[in-house]
């Protein structure tokens, strides 16, 4: 069985990704693995000033990417790879795919100049260009995911976007897990929340035992 291991949980607000990332941090400690939680923008006090202003702050798309990738170096140098160097396993909500699909897709930002950025941010000292080991897609549909929001807290700039916005997202996620289909685990968001458990058990432990 590995030790160290990094998780990804991608999908827009409302899809379920905390309620599922708190388990399976649960799930991982009765396994007796030291876990690192952490999210994206964020997980670093610099990295969640970042977050505050990519959520918040009125920008072009660029400057949105640069931000976002900022708080992403960050996060990686200070959190995530000293983790995994310890043989934690580090569940993070969001990552890289995020940007594609929110400033790849929904802002319809150029795809190349973020995979640059993309090379540039998350090579590593050991070059290795660091990408979790599965990825998590809690795939809804964007009707769905604004009726499970309605009530839910005082929106965000980005979540308070159009649907025709999050179905651009959808489809980055789409086109991202197209591009590195090894690591994803598409994982059908629009069931009982029993059933998306499940499905995302089954996932990990496909991948974990690989």
């Amino acid at each position: 069985m590995r030790q160290s291991w990094f998780v990804s949980f991608e999908g827009i607000d409302g899809a379920g990704k905390s309620t599922h990332i708190e388990g399976l941090a649960a799930w991982f400690k009765g396994k007796g693995h030291a876990v690192t939680l952490t999210r994206e923008p964020g997980g670093t006090p610099l990295a969640e000033k970042f977050r505050d202003l990519a959520l918040h702050e009125s920008m072009d798309a660029l400057t949105e990417a640069l931000v976002m990738f900022a708080a992403r170096r960050e996060h990686l140098m200070q959190v995530i790879e000293p983790a995994l160097a310890r043989g934690d396993v580090v569940l993070c909500d969001r990552f890289t795919d995020a940007t594609f699909a929110y400033q790849g897709g929904g802002r319809g930002f150029d795809w190349e100049v973020l995979q640059s950025l993309e090379r540039m941010v998350q090579h590593v000292p050991a070059s290795v260009l660091r990408q979790p080991d599965l990825t998590l897609w809690f795939d809804l549909p964007p009707e769905v995911a604004a009726q499970r929001l309605t009530t839910a807290r005082v929106p965000d700039k980005f979540e308070s976007q159009p649907q025709s916005f999050f179905r651009e997202v959808r489809s980055a996620y789409a086109r991202r897990m197209a591009e590195m289909p090894k690591r994803f685990a598409q994982i059908d968001a629009n069931q009982s929340r029993d059933a998306v458990w499940h499905d995302v058990l089954i996932a990990v432990q496909r991948a974990y035992q690989a």
